[in-house]
């Protein structure tokens, strides 16, 4: 697995965000990360959201699940087919 490259944090000011906020938006979805300052102090922070992987859980189809009872049973002519 190739591990993802984090990109440098952009700070921005609230004036340039809302003058540029569907660039922002764009850059965000392609992962780079922007702080919003207000007077110079960090506010916000902008970046892609990830969702969330659900959670496996192992067993929660026990008893859902049939299998029939000649499952391993080859079909008529299949030897002959593959010899």
């Amino acid at each position: 697995m190739v591990a993802e490259m984090q990109l440098p944090t952009v700070v921005r000011s609230i004036a340039e965000a809302k003058a540029h906020f569907s660039a922002i938006v764009d850059e965000a979805s392609g992962g780079k990360s922007f702080i919003i300052c207000r007077a110079g102090r960090p506010l916000v922070t902008i970046m892609r959201y990830e969702q969330p992987k659900p959670i496996r859980r192992p067993g929660s189809l026990k008893g859902r699940i049939r299998i029939a009872d000649d499952f391993d049973a080859l079909p008529d002519g299949f030897e002959e087919a593959f010899g």
